[in-house]
């Protein structure tokens, strides 16, 4: 497999691209701004293309990375779309955090024209992309997986197949419920401590060493304590990612509590005019009382 695509070149997109290039592989993209598209090539001396189905023509996998499931299934479908360009027996891998009926949606309609499917959201943020250290979560056919991972290692510290098509999807899902809760756990800890007068970097090394310890804890204290929420994914991406996990949830009968409660926050971070703000910005709220 030397010849990919890849669609989508935002915040994640356009380094996870750079990255195969780097790798050696052949790489034709698609944006929807077609000048980041031909900022990207000149970049990476590579291709681009005007149409999805351009770019995935003669393509052994088609990668995609856009915004939710509307964005996927209109670089998807129609004539101009990514299974209109797809070789017999290419693959098409999304990127994309979305819901798991549409990826379900997806594999029926490559399966039905000869091609492979995997649902594979990532996890690591944009710092995560720009150093090839995402973490992947897949779903699909295992044979499927181990021929496409091979790929993604371009851009990946580590990638799981999580079960059939839509399992993926549904480990990110698992994923933001995690970090929501996290991020809201160390929101008021940080808050409680600033206001008690700790030393911020004493406490940080300290019970990052211990059970309390976390990326986010690592990485976000000091942007958090100055009020900088400019560092990656916006709370506008992660309610949606929640909401997705809320409709999952309710066919489970899965409680999620506190995830509810902490999308509130995230909501209330939103009317604050916070839409763009990194998901570390919850202490926001706390820092107003």
């Amino acid at each position: 497999m030397k010849k990919v695509a890849f669609i989508g070149l935002g915040v994640m997109g356009y380094p996870m691209a750079g990255h195969l290039v780097k790798a050696g592989y052949e790489v034709t993209v698609y944006n929807r701004t077609t000048a980041k598209a031909e900022q990207w090539a000149k970049e990476f001396n590579a291709h681009f293309a005007l149409t999805p189905k351009d770019a995935s023509k003669g393509a052994d996998v088609v990668f995609a990375c856009v915004g939710n499931d509307d964005d996927v299934c209109q670089v998807t479908f129609g004539s101009d779309g990514i299974l209109a360009g797809l070789k017999p027996g290419a693959i098409f891998v999304d990127h994309t955090t979305a819901s798991a009926e549409l990826a379900e949606k997806l594999a029926k309609a490559a399966q039905q024209q000869g091609n492979d499917f995997i649902d594979a959201p990532v996890s690591g943020g944009q710092a995560g992309a720009e150093n090839g250290q995402l973490t992947i979560m897949c779903g699909g056919h295992e044979s499927t997986f181990e021929q496409v991972k091979p790929v993604m290692n371009a851009y990946a510290k580590f990638s799981q197949l999580m079960g059939v098509v839509g399992k993926g999807q549904v480990a990110k899902m698992a994923n933001q419920i995690c970090i929501a809760g996290l991020v809201q756990g160390l929101s008021e800890a940080l808050n409680f401590a600033q206001r008690a007068g700790l030393d911020a970097d004493k406490l940080v090394e300290t019970i990052s060493k211990g059970a309390a310890g976390s990326w986010q804890m690592e990485n976000r204290y000091k942007t958090m304590y100055a009020g900088e929420y400019e560092f990656g994914f916006a709370v506008d991406w992660m309610r949606k990612d929640l909401a997705i996990a809320f409709k999952e949830a309710q066919k489970y009968d899965a409680k999620l509590p506190m995830t509810h409660m902490v999308d509130g926050f995230y909501q209330q971070v939103q009317q604050n005019g916070g839409n763009r703000w990194d998901t570390s910005s919850l202490i926001s709220l706390l820092k107003t009382k």
